[in-house]
């Protein structure tokens, strides 16, 4: 368990957290800038101290201002991963990785060095130097000599902020690939819903210096009431699929969820592999009648479960899919035309491209992840 009940202020800003959860998979801080997310893991590091309170993970006590324990960052055993690599630039890639290895205790369990290189595809970057390097490679380096620390939980306070999207891209499948093969959790730091579907295990809703919920993804991102905390723009609902069949012939995906079945472009993943994916409320329509001669794919029965009550013209409406919820988002005059209210039968209409890979991860509840790219099935 990471458990943290702190309190500090930094100027004018003040933090008091309290947070509690299972140290396993990635746990994902999320909040607009200025929530609190860096302070808090921060402090967790040891780089910053709480004015009060108390900070353990598994059962090990790395602060507690009552009982005057404050254990130095070199004492912790967290790995640091920051939003830049911070590597040193007079070492090659090898000796950068092998700072960290060299100063942990030889009687503590370790990742082997080839391990990581061979996990996060390093093999022919060990003779070059920082400076030669791109962006996405400096933060698999970084992330290589935290591994190699041998931690006990590795913290990354936003390592794909620095990066275009094509460098995300290139860096996101190597998390994954940590995630899925190593047992280290992980406390992510994002204000990327994508990376938070995509990578999270357990979410970590952060505002003004306070954590103001905590649970699985699809939870807090179905509930209303925490839609000013998700973030409305890209709000939406994370749903819980299967890979049912795909379709050569159209490149397509067929996804197997608790309100039917979602055609999505080809996911390169296993037939019966446990996937989530975030479908967002401005790509959802309604219809009080099944329409007919659309180029939408997917047309799924739904009803009416509640009408979000902000000020403007749009409007979130909870759908209730069989038991799985999803999100519309439309305008106010249509749900005056089509007399929306709570019960009301309703198809929702998705567009097959609006789900792309950026909008699915793996299950975090399953055992079959997305296949890595040099054993893809289908």
């Amino acid at each position: 368990m990471l458990k943290m009940d702190v309190a500090a202020r930094f100027g004018d800003f003040a933090i008091e957290a309290k947070l509690s959860c299972e140290t396993t998979g990635i746990i994902a801080l999320f909040g607009r800038s200025g929530a609190g997310k860096t302070s808090l893991i921060n402090m967790l590091a040891g780089l910053t101290r709480p004015q009060r309170g108390r900070i353990s993970v598994n059962g090990n006590v790395l602060f507690d201002s009552a009982r005057g324990i404050d254990l130095p960052p070199e004492s912790r055993r967290l790995g640091y991963v920051f939003q830049e690599g911070r590597l040193f630039p007079h070492m090659n890639v090898r000796n950068n990785l092998s700072y960290g290895y060299r100063r942990t205790p030889t009687a503590k369990p370790r990742v082997e060095f080839d391990q990581v290189v061979e996990l996060l595809g390093l093999d022919r970057l060990l003779a070059r130097r920082p400076g030669g390097l791109s962006g996405g490679e400096k933060q698999r380096v970084a992330l290589g000599r935290a591994l190699l620390a041998n931690p006990r939980l590795l913290l990354m306070d936003e390592p794909l902020a620095a990066l275009d999207q094509p460098r995300k891209e290139e860096v996101l499948p190597f998390i994954e690939r940590l995630r899925d093969t190593l047992d280290i959790p992980i406390v992510y730091v994002s204000h990327s819903m994508a990376e938070i579907v995509r990578l999270a295990d357990t979410l970590v809703l952060m505002s003004d210096g306070r954590v103001e919920a905590v649970g699985g993804v699809e939870d807090l991102t179905s509930r209303l009431d925490l839609r000013p905390l998700t973030g409305r723009y890209e709000a939406g609902a994370v749903v819980r699929a299967q890979v049912e069949r795909h379709d050569d012939s159209f490149g397509l995906t067929e996804l197997r969820f608790a309100g039917g079945v979602l055609r999505v472009p080809r996911v390169e993943a296993a037939l019966g592999a446990e996937l989530r994916l975030r479908i967002r409320a401005r790509d959802v329509s309604l219809a009080r009648e099944r329409p007919q001669g659309l180029s939408i794919l997917n047309i799924l029965p739904c009803r009416v479960e509640a009408i979000g009550t902000e000020a403007g013209p749009q409007v979130d409406l909870r759908l209730d899919a069989s038991g799985a919820a999803l999100w519309a988002r439309i305008t106010r005059r249509s749900v005056v035309d089509l007399a929306l209210a709570p019960g009301a039968p309703v198809f929702a209409l998705i567009k097959a491209v609006a789900i792309d890979r950026t909008s699915l991860g793996r299950d975090a509840g399953a055992n079959r992840f997305l296949a890595p790219a040099s054993s893809r099935e289908s």
